[in-house]
């Protein structure tokens, strides 16, 4: 991981061009990125190749020809005047910029990650460690340290009085007083893997411009003319840099990062398992929802027309036919254009010390056993006591029930949503059942929770104008705090390690691709002669196939 930091007194750069994804021709792994003036710098780490890449074409040339072993492995980079510092294995070196000739710095008892210099101060990050460490430059003693942010390798950059981090495995990066490491705010990034980051000032506008450099592997199908069949899987490298948007509202403690806008369609299919006849029909199928993140540019019916209701405060698509008769078919649903941004809340357990009383209406819809939650059997009850102990803090008993249920289950596909006295016994659910674990030992503990989500759009913001099929539906929650509303919480994907150090990228977050539709509402429900049907009467999976469709048209603009 690699950044550069330069003094203000020799940052001069020339105007550049929009902000766009670089795609170094020959790079592998990009394990940080850096501006001198108008000079975009990266390392390659697994080649040892410290590249100068111009920004507006890809084209980059290689400025250590003769000095590649010894930057094999350099995984943090950063400038400050004329001297260039890297870290590799536990090391940190530094050495003339002109020269490359590294000097020793300074040891860790583990492997340094990243590093940057503001003056005579450099910082390290070590994963192993858990800290991000502060050294004076002249004597080499360690000044301080600070708690990293997140839980995996972080890389860092440093422009004034704020210390950039960007974590990997929480695909995160973090503004933190350079000063003290407190964190002012996060941001989600776009794409998995952030592996460096860098500071870019825009000569006219005085503005600072950050990018982020990703590195990973993804699969693909190839054509194998040997093997029968040609068509094979397979892994290749994937790495690139990209300009990273960021809006801060303090007053409402969230930030907004890069977001898209996307098309998406849903329909129905009457295509019944079994013919059936029923009379004065309305489908209901819950429309996306406006939210600080998400906002609908339009909404137009697919196949025929429909009229709409506010249930919940949110709105439904209502479908209505005189009579759905055996052989008859149609396709009915609705195409939405939405602008989606990432969004995450910074809230910590001091602002939600002294909260004003839940409103009796909260109480009565959010905290009871609506849907299946098993709230009155003893395994669930003994969960909701165990996963929060003595906490009485919402936010850190929130926090506790969620690695409570990490700890306790493991994600696995299941046909079918069983109840969370089951779920819990088996220890294994799908993102639908780390839901109703959550929901009910949530519920158990005073806090209001209700179910959001339905979809995710596929992550693959590079294919604009291509249709993409979600592989499965989803769902995730959100919990109330008064005072502060409805915070979003993941259901299952941050469930990723075995040691319980859990990552909180989606505690109090969502990323681009998460679409919002129907908060606390059913998705979809269906009505004959004035009664609700339910799965035991007609399950709406024997009546209808879905159909399911995102096409990012563009990213959106800078804030």
């Amino acid at each position: 991981m690699l950044n550069m930091s330069v003094a203000p007194t020799s940052l001069t750069v020339s105007p550049m061009l929009t902000p766009r994804t670089i795609r170094p021709l020959t790079a592998a792994t990009l394990c940080g990125i850096a501006f001198i003036q108008d000079r975009l710098i990266a390392i390659d780490t697994i080649k040892g190749h410290l590249l100068e890449i111009d920004p507006k074409t890809d084209n980059s040339k290689i400025l250590n020809p003769h000095q590649v072993q010894e930057f094999t492995d350099v995984t943090g980079l950063a400038v400050w005047e004329d001297t260039l510092w890297v870290t590799r294995g536990n090391s940190v070196y530094r050495c003339k910029v002109d020269s490359l000739g590294l000097e020793h710095f300074v040891t860790l008892p583990y492997s340094a990650d990243g590093v940057a210099v503001w003056e005579s101060t450099v910082y390290v990050s070590c994963y192993r460690l858990g800290y991000i460490l502060i050294f004076d430059r002249d004597s080499r003693k360690e000044i301080t340290r600070f708690y990293a942010p997140g839980v995996g390798v972080e890389n860092l950059a440093v422009y004034g009085d704020t210390l950039w981090v960007c974590d990997r495995t929480e695909q995160t990066v973090y503004s933190l007083d350079r000063a003290t490491g407190e964190i002012k705010f996060s941001v989600l990034t776009p794409f998995e893997a952030p592996t460096g980051i860098g500071v870019h000032l825009d000569a006219e506008t005085g503005k600072q411009n950050l990018y982020v450099a990703y590195a990973s592997e993804e699969p693909y199908i190839r054509d194998n003319p040997n093997a029968d069949p040609n068509h094979e899987l397979t892994y290749r490298d994937r790495t690139f840099i990209h300009p990273l948007h960021y809006y801060h509202d303090p007053e409402k403690h969230y930030a907004l990062s890069n977001g898209y806008l996307i098309e998406m369609s849903y329909a129905e299919e009457i295509s019944p398992l079994e013919e059936v006849y029923l009379q004065d029909v309305e489908w209901r199928i819950a429309l996306p929802s406006e939210t600080e993140r998400q906002k609908i540019q339009q909404i137009e019916p697919i196949g025929i027309p429909f009229t709409e209701e506010v249930i919940d405060g949110q709105r439904v698509a209502v479908f209505k036919f005189d009579t759905l008769a055996p052989g008859e078919r149609h396709i009915f649903g609705w195409k939405a254009l939405l602008e989606v941004r990432a969004i995450k809340y910074r809230i910590t357990p001091k602002d939600v010390d002294n909260l004003p009383e839940l409103p009796p209406e909260f109480q009565e819809k959010y905290l009871v056993d609506d849907d299946e939650l098993a709230m009155d059997t003893s395994i669930v009850r003994r969960a909701a006591r165990d996963a929060i102990g003595s906490e009485t803090n919402l936010l850190r008993k929130m926090y506790n029930i969620r690695n409570y249920v990490y700890d306790e289950l493991s994600y696995g596909i299941k046909p079918y949503i069983d109840t969370p006295d089951v779920v819990l016994e088996r220890g294994v659910g799908s993102c639908g059942e780390y839901v109703g674990v959550l929901l009910a030992l949530c519920r158990l503990n005073g806090i209001p929770c209700r179910t959001v989500g339905r979809y995710k759009c596929p992550p693959q913001s590079e294919h604009q104008g291509v249709p993409l099929q979600p592989d499965f539906n989803h769902v995730w929650l959100e919990f109330y705090i008064p005072g502060f509303g409805w915070l979003p919480m993941e259901s299952n994907p941050d469930d990723v390690g075995n040691d319980g150090r859990y990552p909180t990228r989606f505690f109090m977050g969502l990323s681009w691709y998460h679409i919002e539709i129907g908060k606390g509402i059913p998705f979809e429900t269906l009505s004959s002669q004035g009664t609700r049907l339910t799965k035991e009467d007609i399950p709406i999976g024997d009546l209808a196939i879905n159909h399911i469709r995102f096409t990012i048209l563009k990213e959106l603009p800078q804030f």
